[in-house]
């Protein structure tokens, strides 16, 4: 609820200052995981879509298919941009090593190395393999 409050109340009670003191604002713009999962990502994607267009190749799919591979690489383009907007903020994604030294908080707790490249590579690696068996019975069943 909202109250209204006369001004000579809130005068005598404000603190006010002529002018604000300069406050920098550090931004962490990285997503702290190392690069290589990022581009392992990125390639099962795209994997995903070399062994669908190839296995499943007609004309019509052709312009289908250059669309999911733009949608992918701008989905996982765009953060990168972002994440260079600001360079001076010092953040940068960890290495591999400091992944296995000291793992990765996240929403459950902190996880090591491996159980980090799990959870991101999960998705990623079941729909590739979803891709070939698609593939495989496509042409075991036409072919």
């Amino acid at each position: 609820m909202s109250k209204n409050l006369p001004r000579e109340l809130i005068a005598d009670t404000a603190i006010v200052h002529d002018r604000l003191a300069p406050q920098r604002t550090v931004v962490d713009r990285t997503f702290e995981l190392p690069r290589p999962l990022y581009v392992a990502t990125v390639g099962l994607y795209l994997g995903f879509l070399a062994v669908m267009a190839t296995g499943l190749s007609t004309p019509g799919l052709a312009i289908p298919m250059a669309i999911f591979a733009i949608f992918i690489v701008a989905g996982f383009g765009l953060p990168l941009v972002w994440t260079r907007l600001a360079p001076e903020s010092g953040q940068r994604n960890l290495r591999w090593t400091e992944l296995k030294r000291r793992g990765i908080a996240t929403h459950t707790g902190r996880v090591n190395a491996r159980d980090a490249s799990v959870q991101v590579l999960i998705l990623p690696v079941l729909i590739f393999c979803w891709g070939l068996t698609v593939v495989t019975i496509v042409g075991s069943v036409t072919g």
